[in-house]
C-alpha cells in the first residue's frame, strides 16, 4: 500500500486539537495514519514541508461550475441578481455537453489550486443533450472529492416564473432523472468520491409540488437536500407576494429543514430564522464574494455561528463571483463580519475552521475537514516564504498574510496539485479548449 510521510511543516493546522510545530503527517491507503513529530515509515514517498503550513482541505458547499465560462459578461457585470440572471439565461441555453465538461474541468481546477480539495456543484439546467453525468465524469478526471447535485427549473416566464420557458422541464422528467443519478453515482460510503444531491434551483423557479416531492424523493434515497434561499431584498419580496410567507416558513412548510439540507446565501434571514435553522439543524453555504458582486448584503453569520447553524463557506457560480479562489473566500468572509460588527467579531482561525469543518459538515462528511488519524487525506499544504508572508510574526495566521495558491494538494492520498501546477490534467489545453468554447458562445 502507497505511503506518504509529509515532513517538517512549520505548523500543522489540524483543526482537530492543538496545531503541530515543525510536525509530520503520515498517509496510507487514502487516509492519515499518524499526525505528530519525527515521524518515521519505510518506503514512504517523502515530501519536505520545510517553510510550510498544512491544513486540511477546504470544503466549498456551493458552486455552479457551468458559469466558469460565462465570467465577467458586458450587460451583467453591474446588475442586481434578477437582473443578471436574465443576461446570462440565453447565453447558457447554448451549452451543449462539451461546454459542461470543459467548464467543470477548469471550474474544480481553479478551486484545487486554491487549496480545495472537496466541492459540491448545483447544475440546474440541461440544455442541448447536457446531462449531470457531463460534470461527474469531468471531476473524476481532476479527482476532487464531487457533491454534485440534480438541480432543476420547472416555472418559466409564462407562468410567472423567472427562466425562459425553453429552458425549463416537466417535473415528472426531473425526478424520474434525480432517481436516476442517484442510482447511477451516489456512494454513501466513507472516503466517497462522489455524493448525489437533490436541489430545485429556487423558490421563483420551481413549484411548491416540485420542492415537496424532492424532499420526499431526497429522503426516501438517503441524498441530502439543497438550494437558494433568501438571497436578497427581490429574494423576500417574491416569497412575500407569491407564498405569503418568508423564505425560512416556506421551507418549513415543505420539508425543507433538517440535517439533511442545506441552503445557498441566506443573506437574509431574520433571527426568527437563524433560530429555525439551528434548532432543525438546516446548513447555510456562505458565498462572501457573490453577495457582495452582487449587491446582496452581508449575511448575519456571526448570528447563525452563535446560534449554532451549521455554516459552510461556498464560491458560487463563476459569473456571479468571477473567481473561484476558496482561501480568498474564507478570508472575504471574516473580513465581512468585522466590517459589520467590528474586528472581534471573527477571527482568522474560525474563518478557516468554516472553510474546512465547517463545510464538512455542512455536507454531512465526518471523514474530512480535519487532520487526525483515520480521517481521509485530504491535505493542503501552503508555501509562507512568499511575499505574502513576508514580516508575518504567525505563520498559522494565513488569512491576514499568506499565499492564495496552494503549493500540494492530496486528495485521498493522491497528490492533485504538485509544486502550484495541476498534476491530473494538462491545464493549459483544457484552458485552450475553454477559450475556443467561449468564442463559440460569443458568436
Amino acid at each position: 500500500m502507497t505511503k506518504t510521510l509529509i515532513k517538517n511543516a512549520e505548523t500543522i493546522i489540524t483543526m482537530a486539537g492543538e496545531d503541530v510545530l515543525g510536525g509530520d503527517i503520515l498517509i496510507e491507503g487514502g487516509v492519515i495514519r499518524a499526525v505528530g513529530t519525527d515521524l518515521e515509515a519505510s518506503g514512504a514517498e517523502v515530501i519536505e514541508a520545510r517553510g510550510c503550513v498544512v491544513t486540511p482541505g477546504l470544503v466549498n458547499t456551493h458552486h455552479h461550475l457551468f458559469q466558469t465560462l460565462t465570467k465577467a459578461v458586458p450587460g451583467g457585470q453591474d446588475a442586481l441578481l434578477f437582473g443578471w440572471l436574465q443576461t446570462l439565461y440565453p447565453i447558457w441555453a447554448r451549452f451543449g455537453p462539451d461546454e459542461m465538461r470543459v467548464s467543470t474541468l477548469l471550474g474544480l481546477s481553479e478551486l484545487a489550486l486554491s487549496g480545495c480539495t472537496t466541492s459540491s456543484d448545483h447544475l440546474y439546467l440541461f440544455p442541448n443533450g447536457a446531462r449531470l453525468d457531463d460534470t461527474i465524469w469531468a471531476a473524476g478526471e481532476v479527482e476532487l472529492r464531487f457533491h454534485p447535485t440534480r438541480g432543476s427549473m420547472s416555472i418559466g416566464e409564462s407562468a410567472g416564473g423567472l427562466p425562459p420557458d425553453h429552458l425549463v422541464e416537466a417535473e415528472a422528467a426531473i425526478l424520474e432523472d434525480c432517481i436516476r443519478v442517484i442510482d447511477a453515482f451516489h456512494d454513501p460510503a466513507p472516503g466517497s468520491m462522489v455524493r448525489v444531491g437533490v436541489a430545485p434551483c429556487s423558490p421563483f423557479s420551481v413549484s411548491r409540488d416540485l420542492m415537496r416531492d424532492a424532499a420526499v424523493l431526497a429522503r426516501d434515497k438517503g441524498v441530502r437536500l439543497h438550494t437558494h434561499l433568501a438571497e436578497n431584498d427581490e429574494d423576500i419580496a417574491y416569497s412575500l407576494e407569491k407564498f405569503g410567507c418568508r423564505p425560512g416558513q416556506y421551507a418549513e412548510d415543505l420539508g425543507w429543514t433538517g440535517d439533511d439540507v442545506w441552503h445557498a446565501h441566506c443573506v437574509k434571514l431574520d433571527a426568527q430564522e437563524i433560530d429555525l435553522f439551528a434548532r432543525s439543524r438546516t446548513g447555510v453555504a456562505h458565498c462572501p464574494c457573490s453577495n457582495c458582486r452582487l449587491g446582496s448584503g452581508i449575511a448575519p453569520v456571526r448570528a447563525m455561528r452563535d446560534a449554532g447553524v451549521r455554516v459552510g463557506l461556498g464560491v458560487d457560480g463563476s459569473a456571479s463571483n468571477d473567481m473561484a479562489n476558496l482561501i480568498g473566500e474564507a478570508r472575504q468572509a471574516m473580513l465581512l463580519q468585522r466590517v459589520q460588527g467590528g474586528a472581534d467579531k471573527m477571527a482568522a482561525r474560525e474563518a478557516l475552521e468554516i472553510a474546512t469543518v465547517g463545510g464538512a459538515e455542512v455536507l454531512g462528511r465526518d471523514d474530512i475537514g480535519r487532520l487526525k488519524p483515520g480521517m481521509r487525506a485530504d491535505i493542503a499544504v501552503w508555501d509562507v516564504r512568499g511575499i505574502e508572508s513576508a514580516g508575518s510574526w504567525d505563520a498559522a495566521a494565513m488569512l491576514l498574510a499568506g499565499p492564495t495558491r496552494v503549493r500540494d494538494l492530496f486528495v485521498e492520498g493522491r497528490r492533485i496539485v504538485r509544486a502550484g501546477e495541476m498534476a491530473t490534467l494538462d491545464l493549459e489545453a483544457t484552458m485552450a479548449e475553454g477559450r475556443r468554447l467561449v468564442s463559440g458562445l460569443m458568436g
